[in-house]
């Protein structure tokens, strides 16, 4: 006998995340935030120059996370990125930037294709040893000095990572800064890679950011503002997110937020700047 069974409503686990404490201020600051740089003047005109100087700005702040502090200046003005470890942290920084807004359409299809891809991009040929572009296997090292949380072991690495990727292609009705922040956090707390996690896991946020819609052009760059915050901020509010508790998790994504808001607020100055023919 046949019946007409209903199915189970589908599960969204990022969706509680948005109520946590603190979140939905975050995610409506954030609005506020994008869509103010989003309204101005010189991006009816301009903002493939906005979104050029947004690119070289986020990479900046990347590089400055990941230990290559330089000035602004002195990014804009080097060509040769593969003399020495700062270097090329900088350099891997600027290729992920420039990366990142072509990768959208593998995105929410095969995103660990995407942070494969990531990978390979940074190393940029720097290295040759079979572990570039792949996740790490039982006793592999990594070298990720910003985050000093035990490693999850190769199993543990390999089901979470698949998780993630199940819920990045489901989808989620969570605020695009709670997909974005988990997917940053998580990336961070698997190091999945032996090498460069800190600067593959800001451009998947950027990939989010974008790909949902609430940042379309990529002009508001968390890098720049995850650095103005300073690494030790970083590395707190990513030990609330690794605690899985339901505030340290919130007060991850209010970073992840407010970083997000000073790389509006960064752009805005761009704007600005544009206007008054300063730059």
């Amino acid at each position: 006998m046949r019946t007409n069974a209903v199915p189970a409503p589908s599960v969204d686990p990022l969706a509680a995340l948005g109520e946590l404490p603190g979140v939905p201020e975050a995610v409506a600051s954030v609005r506020i935030a994008v869509d103010r740089v989003y309204g101005h003047r010189i991006m009816r005109r301009r903002s493939t120059e906005v979104t050029s100087e947004a690119a070289l700005r986020g990479a900046r702040g990347s590089a400055a996370l990941a230990g290559a502090d330089w000035a602004l200046e002195e990014v804009r003005r080097r060509t040769d990125f593969g003399t020495e470890s700062e270097a090329h942290t900088v350099g891997a920084a600027l290729r992920l930037s420039a990366e990142a807004g072509q990768l959208l359409s593998v995105w929410r299809q095969s995103p660990l294709r995407v942070l494969a891809r990531l990978h390979l991009v940074a190393a940029g040929g720097g290295r040759d040893d079979g572990t570039v572009g792949r996740p790490r296997l039982a006793g592999e090292a990594v070298d990720e000095p910003l985050v000093t949380a035990p490693l999850p072991d190769a199993t543990e690495l390999s089901g979470r990572l698949e998780g993630l990727a199940g819920l990045i292609v489901a989808g989620s009705a969570a605020p695009a800064l709670v997909n974005a922040a988990v997917v940053h956090g998580e990336l961070l707390a698997l190091r999945p890679f032996g090498s460069y996690n800190g600067p593959v896991a800001r451009a998947a946020q950027r990939i989010v950011l974008i790909g949902s819609g609430l940042d379309p052009k990529s002009i508001c760059p968390a890098e720049v503002g995850h650095a103005e915050l300073g690494r030790e901020a970083y590395a707190a509010a990513l030990e609330g997110y690794m605690s899985g508790t339901a505030e340290g998790m919130g007060a991850w994504i209010a970073h992840c937020g407010r970083a997000v808001e000073l790389g509006a607020r960064e752009s805005t100055a761009v704007c600005e700047a544009l206007q008054r023919g300063a730059a």
